[in-house]
């Protein structure tokens, strides 16, 4: 089969000249697509249709479970990704997670729910998305090659933004027009089709990473699900206290996480108690959020300066939108406030997982992308807790305020970091004008022509060279 090539002068997105990462990337929007529709609609459905007087805290212990796993399990998705083959392990949380979603549908359209079969199914469904998504941020250099990992970073934290535009945009409608049995069954096709694509995907082995180095490299034969032997790796512990600057960057977001993903609460009680909408004003916050997202995630490499700084701005800029519903209570004021929260998530995500993945030792990525995980969701549960709780007490507009009080003293943090740190490899300084100025090559490569795109698009999954550089990926809810 013949692959279409660019006209001459311009290149294919990656997706396209890159099969095997296109596939898992659709992958990768499905079942973040699929969770994020079950979050949206079960939040929605227990605020709108179920609960009284108390959904602030049935929503928070809702999205609460729903980020537990990826902090509880982290050293057990650690160990996982590295010893296990990376396509069984993704292919198996799809799977899993598309099983619970069809066994929720069939129980929802014999016989009505309790409110602890949905929380159970939450838990089940954010149990297989904390392994998916830190093996498939291990998996990238196994995909694409070294001068498109910044493109990749950017089109893999873009699924964040487009399953809030596609789940989030459909869960409530769902949840008002085909109740829980239509929403889960929807949650269901979508796990089940990127378990199959998956499967037909090939991954490089490990080994091909060695080409760096001049060592001969070669392709993943069929899946068999075997074992990996890992190399030598450090503790969780020792990955992080071998990296400071990191580490203190962790601890920043970490804190601004405490009141950003405080909104996925917040949007549905202020839809409830103060625009008094339904199920289409819920998608239409959520939708701005994820266009936002979407947007910063593909632009994020043109935002020039260093990324603490770019990071410290964006952060104040959510501040001030956040604030924005607390005192303008119009529909597109706040779709327009959210748009630009979502923007400032997309930035920091692709700039800072652009920094990550050049500082991190390779042998260290499984432990460190867990960990990773963990830290900044870390504040997701008690956020949810904490401001659900609030909400059955306060109005919703002065939790809007508190968000935006509470990411100020984050943002000083980051723009005061001390910029002598050392990384566990050199300098810090070469480390961030490394990653900077790979921000800079991939926003230009856009632009530009391979000298063998053609090729590449032809190209087998698989068959491209390996990469020069380990990478990272994650990024801030």
């Amino acid at each position: 089969m013949s692959t279409p090539t660019a006209a001459p002068g311009r290149r294919l997105p990656l997706v396209l000249r890159n099969r095997a990462f296109g596939t898992v990337w659709t992958a990768q929007v499905l079942t973040q697509a699929g969770t994020r529709m079950f979050q949206v609609g079960t939040s929605w459905w227990l605020i709108a249709h179920v609960a009284s007087g108390d959904g602030g805290f049935a929503a928070g212990m809702l999205m609460a479970l729903s980020t537990l796993p990826a902090v509880a399990l982290a050293p057990l998705v650690a160990r996982a990704i590295a010893r296990r083959s990376h396509r069984s392990v993704l292919r198996g949380a799809a799977a899993g997670a598309g099983t619970a979603a069809a066994a929720l549908a069939g129980w929802a359209a014999a016989s009505d729910l309790p409110v602890v079969a949905i929380y159970a199914a939450a838990l089940v469904l954010a149990t297989c998305q904390a392994f998916f998504d830190p093996c498939l941020t291990t998996s990238v250099p196994e995909l694409v090659d070294d001068e498109d990992i910044e493109a990749a970073t950017g089109f893999e934290l873009s699924t964040q933004s487009l399953a809030s535009l596609g789940g989030a945009l459909l869960g409530a409608l769902v949840v008002d027009g085909a109740g829980v049995a239509g929403l889960a069954a929807g949650c269901a096709l979508a796990y089940g089709t990127a378990a199959v694509l998956i499967t037909s995907v090939r991954f490089r082995t490990p080994t091909d990473g060695a080409r760096m180095h001049g060592a001969p490299t070669s392709v993943e034969g069929p899946d068999t699900g075997a074992d990996v032997d890992p190399a030598p790796r450090r503790t969780l512990r020792r990955v992080l206290g071998k990296l400071p600057y990191v580490r203190a960057i962790l601890l920043c977001f970490t804190a601004a996480n405490l009141f950003t993903t405080a909104v996925f609460v917040v949007m549905p009680l202020y839809t409830a108690t103060v625009l008094h909408g339904d199920g289409a004003t819920v998608s239409l916050l959520e939708a701005s959020l994820g266009l936002g997202t979407l947007i910063g995630s593909f632009t994020g490499a043109r935002v020039p300066g260093r990324p603490t700084v770019v990071g410290a701005a964006c952060l104040g800029a959510m501040a001030l939108a956040l604030a924005v519903p607390g005192l303008i209570a119009t529909r597109p004021v706040i779709a327009g406030a959210l748009l630009v929260t979502g923007w400032c998530v997309g930035v920091i995500g692709v700039r800072f997982v652009a920094l990550f993945q050049r500082l991190v030792p390779a042998a260290d990525k499984p432990a460190f992308f867990a960990v990773m995980q963990a830290v900044l969701g870390a504040t997701f549960p008690v956020a949810s807790l904490l401001f659900g709780l609030l909400g059955d007490h306060l109005s919703a507009r002065t939790l809007c305020l508190i968000q935006a009080a509470g990411l100020v003293p984050a943002a000083l943090a980051l723009l005061l970091l001390p910029g002598r740190h050392r990384t566990a490899d050199g300098p810090l300084a070469e480390a961030e004008a490394e990653a900077e100025a790979g921000a800079d090559a991939d926003a230009e490569a856009v632009e530009a022509t391979g000298p063998d795109a053609d090729a590449d698009a032809d190209a087998g999954p698989g068959a491209h060279p390996a990469p020069a550089s380990a990478s990272f990926a994650g990024g801030t809810r």
